[in-house]
């Protein structure tokens, strides 16, 4: 017999979690999602989220709640009398008043290996701090930031040159299949948890704006690391002296160098030379422009150097 489930997610990476468990025949009582938000070079269009958008093409009910700090809001959600939440990549901190307003509570997928890189950017900050696993959990939610007991755990080795959009795709899929199976398991009375240890957690904080700017005097392999695990969105960016003109570049993708030189300096094409080592851009952007692979870029720009 199917699980009676609210669904809580908003962006494209949860989008496919939701599909999955529609697929799997589990009745879909009542999707959460972010509200509408601007977009659109202007701003001036409110864009629905990747969720609200799938989950409209399935036919299926959906609000759109700014929080849950009205008793109207969090009744609305106990009348929906569900047997489970599920919650991938909601983006709202929810109270106990939701978490126990299903008859077996909240499951979270979540894109690390708790208890390492709880919080907002798992798959950027696993990419940058250099990590070569991470993977998907899914835990059932308590009123902690991801600190919840853990049910299923999935492992997925990070390439040297991955960026966090490999990282992410791969791990949608992986995410999907893993509660649909937790779910499963979940109906059938066969799912198990076991507690987090606080024993290695770190706090995945949101990427700041800040953060994008290449710092040039700090290592190739932290540049390389960082240029990646910004790519694609928000991109690693920095200013380049092009026939004598400053433009702001956004760096793509890079492989690390053994060559060296004055910090800043461009050579041999687009390798730069870092605090320690060089990194090679193979990727960018120009403002206004499309990403374009270093030769092409090199067709018709000479940088000397960056800031």
């Amino acid at each position: 017999m199917a699980l009676r489930i609210i669904f809580m997610g908003t962006p494209h990476f949860a989008a496919a979690t939701l599909q999955a468990l529609h697929a799997a025949g589990h009745d879909i009582v009542c999707v959460y999602s972010q509200p509408a938000r601007p977009a659109g070079r202007r701003g001036l269009d409110l864009v629905k989220s990747a969720v609200q958008q799938k989950a409209e093409a399935l036919h299926l009910p959906v609000r759109t709640p700014l929080n849950f700090k009205s008793n109207d809001d969090v009744e609305a959600f106990r009348a929906l009398n569900a047997d489970v939440a599920v919650v991938v990549a909601y983006g709202l901190l929810l109270p106990l008043a939701i978490l126990e307003g299903t008859r077996l509570g909240a499951y979270n997928g979540h894109a690390s290996l708790l208890p390492r890189w709880r919080g907002a950017a798992p798959i950027q900050r696993a990419i940058m701090a250099g990590d070569t696993q991470t993977g998907m959990m899914i835990m059932k939610m308590d009123v902690g930031l991801d600190t919840g007991p853990v049910a299923l755990a999935h492992t997925v080795d990070i390439g040297a040159d991955m960026s966090s959009g490999v990282l992410h795709d791969e791990l949608i899929g992986v995410g999907a299949l893993m509660m649909v199976e937790a779910m499963a398991r979940l109906e059938c009375g066969t799912l198990y948890l076991t507690p987090q240890t606080e024993v290695g957690a770190i706090y995945a904080k949101k990427i700041d704006k800040a953060e994008a700017r290449i710092d040039w005097s700090r290592s190739a392999q932290n540049i390389h690391n960082t240029v990646r695990g910004l790519s694609p969105f928000p991109g690693s960016w920095c200013e380049m002296e092009i026939g004598g003109k400053i433009e702001r570049i956004k760096v793509l993708r890079t492989i690390v160098s053994d060559e060296s030189s004055a910090v800043g300096t461009v050579f041999d094409g687009l390798n730069i030379a870092c605090g320690q080592g060089a990194i090679s851009i193979l990727e960018l952007q120009r403002a206004g422009g499309k990403p374009i692979s270093a030769h092409d870029f090199l067709l018709g720009a000479t940088p000397t150097k960056v800031f």
